[in-house]
C-alpha cells in the first residue's frame, strides 16, 4: 500500500463555484447596511472615514504588489473589505491621518509582510484597530453621540462599566442598543443593521453557524454565570451581547476563511475560545472591549487546530490501511 499522500496549499481552502472577487464583493455588500445606518447615526463624516479607509487600502495594496512586481489585485475585493471593516471598527471622529496608517498596517505588515492574500494568519483589519488602540488609545475611545450636531463625545457602555460599574447604567436602555442609539464604533454599534448581512451571508454559505453561535454563545454563558452569582456588580449577558462589538466581530471578522479553522470541530473550539476570552477581557481586563484581542489570539491558534484534524484524518487512514 503507498504511504498517504497530502497535498499541501494555502488558505483558503474552499471549493466553491465563486471566485475571490464574488465572495468579497458579497461580503462588502452584507457590510452595507451597518455602513448607511452609522451614517444616519453619526453623520456625514462617517462616509469620509469609510472612504479614506477603502481608498488607502486598495492604494496601499496596488503599491505592494508593484513593489512585489506580483500582479494586481487591488481590485479583487479584498482590500476593499479590509477598508470597509478597518471604518467599521474606528469613532467617526477619527483623524483621517490616523485612518490612513492603520490602512498600512493593514494591507502591508498584516497581510503583504505574510505573503498576501491566503498566507496570512491574522485579521488584517483587526491588526490595524488593535495598533490604533494601542498607539492612540484617547482617539481611539472617544466615542461619538448618536446625532450630534457638533461631534459630541461620551463614554461606551462598556467603557462605563468598566471605569463606574454597573450602578452608572442603570438607566440604560436595551432596545436603544439593539437598534445602534449609544455610543460606539461605527459598525459595531446598530445590530439590527448588522443581521441582513449576516444573513446573507449564511445564504450565500460563506459562513457557517458555528463560529458566530458558539463565540456569542461562549461570551454570553461566561458573563451570564457570574452575573447570577454577583447580578449587582456584573451586567446581564444580554447588556454584552447589545453592547460593544460581539455581532461586528462574530459575523464579519471571526469567520474570515483565511484566518478561521477548516473543520467544524475546529470552528466550534475558535468560537468557544474567542468567546472566552471576550468574556474574561470584559470582566477583568484592562481594556472595555475584548473581542479583537479574542480573535487575533486565536487566529494564532488555528494552524494548531488544523493540524490536529490533519494529523487525526491521518492517523485514522493508516488505521484503516492496517486493518485491511
Amino acid at each position: 500500500m503507498e504511504p498517504l499522500k497530502l497535498k499541501v496549499s494555502y488558505a483558503p481552502f474552499v471549493r466553491s463555484k465563486d471566485s475571490i472577487e464574488s465572495v468579497m464583493y458579497n461580503v462588502a455588500a452584507a457590510l452595507l447596511p451597518a455602513t448607511l445606518v452609522s451614517v444616519y447615526f453619526f453623520g456625514w463624516r462617517t462616509l469620509l472615514v469609510t472612504a479614506v479607509a477603502i481608498v488607502s487600502s486598495i492604494c496601499f495594496e496596488w503599491a505592494i504588489d508593484k513593489i512585489r512586481k506580483k500582479p494586481s489585485e487591488y481590485l479583487d475585493g479584498s482590500a476593499l473589505v479590509t477598508g470597509q471593516l478597518l471604518a467599521l471598527n474606528v469613532p467617526s471622529g477619527l483623524p483621517l491621518w490616523m485612518i490612513i496608517m492603520g490602512a498600512f498596517v493593514a494591507i502591508v505588515v498584516a497581510k503583504h509582510l505574510f505573503g498576501g492574500l491566503g498566507f496570512n494568519i491574522f485579521n488584517p483589519a483587526l491588526v490595524a484597530r488593535v495598533f490604533l488602540l494601542i498607539s492612540f488609545p484617547a482617539a481611539m475611545t472617544e466615542w461619538q453621540v448618536p446625532f450630534s450636531v457638533d461631534m459630541q463625545t461620551a463614554a461606551s457602555p462598556l467603557g462605563i462599566l468598566k471605569t463606574d460599574g454597573l450602578q452608572a447604567l442603570a438607566d440604560f436602555n436595551m432596545l436603544d442598543a439593539f437598534y445602534g442609539i449609544r455610543p460606539g464604533s461605527l459598525g459595531e454599534t446598530s445590530i439590527l443593521a448588522l443581521l441582513p448581512g449576516a444573513g446573507w451571508l449564511l445564504y450565500k454559505k460563506y459562513i457557517t453557524w458555528h463560529i458566530p453561535v458558539t463565540f456569542i454563545g461562549a461570551t454570553m454563558l461566561f458573563t451570564g454565570i457570574f452575573h447570577l452569582l454577583d447580578p449587582l456588580s456584573y451586567a446581564s449577558p444580554l447588556f454584552h451581547l447589545l453592547t460593544g462589538g460581539l455581532v461586528l466581530g462574530a459575523f464579519f471578522m471571526a469567520t474570515d476563511m483565511v484566518t478561521s479553522p477548516l473543520s467544524l470541530r475546529g470552528q466550534i473550539i475558535f468560537g468557544i475560545g474567542c468567546g472566552v476570552l471576550t468574556a474574561i477581557i470584559r470582566l477583568w481586563g484592562g481594556y472595555p472591549e475584548g473581542v479583537s484581542f479574542a480573535i487575533l489570539i486565536m487566529n494564532a491558534l488555528v494552524p494548531l487546530l488544523d493540524r490536529w484534524d490533519v494529523s487525526e484524518i491521518k492517523a485514522k487512514k493508516q488505521q484503516s490501511v492496517k486493518a485491511v
